[in-house]
């Protein structure tokens, strides 16, 4: 084998792990993720499919919100002595959680089920585009060690999705 195979596959094989997401990555990820599965409700008809992209949903969103709440939000404020970002994030998951509660475990009966879903659609949107402009890019500008970040949100939304399953 020539010096530049035994290269390359030194660097392939160092490189079967998936690079750690950092955490405004991992949160932007899960942005993403949840705008799909809404898009998806707004599409079907099938009260089956609704309930279950309602279940996933709100299982994506309290999680993520959790993990916002239990690791990110408190590292910010720290980190950015933030008395304004932090705290209305907070209060828009409330708001979040509040329809999240009135969803969980109900069939989809019509109108008003229809109405909480969009409501909570617009709800995460206004809430997604103001982390996304405002509190991420600050975030990012800090000394926060956004990889280490990544690295407890990962873990721990994977043993909140385990407990969810």
């Amino acid at each position: 084998m020539t010096t530049t195979a035994k290269t390359a596959s030194k660097t392939t094989a160092s490189h079967k792990t998936a690079p750690a997401k950092d955490a405004i990555a991992l949160l932007k990820a899960d942005h993403e993720a949840v705008s799909q599965l809404f898009a998806e409700y707004e599409k079907t008809r099938s009260a089956s499919n609704k309930e279950a992209l309602v279940a996933e949903i709100c299982t994506a969103l309290s999680v993520h919100a959790q993990i916002e709440e239990e690791i990110f939000y408190p590292a910010v404020k720290a980190t950015l002595k933030d008395k304004l970002l932090v705290p209305e994030a907070t209060v828009e998951h409330a708001g979040i959680k509040d329809l999240i509660a009135q969803l969980e475990g109900v069939k989809p009966d019509g109108e008003m089920y229809d109405a909480r879903v969009k409501v909570l659609s617009e709800y995460v949107k206004h809430h997604v585009k103001e982390e996304q402009t405002e509190m991420f890019p600050k975030a990012k500008a800090s000394s926060l060690d956004m990889v280490e970040l990544g690295e407890q949100l990962e873990a721990r939304k994977a043993e909140l999705m385990a407990e969810h399953a």
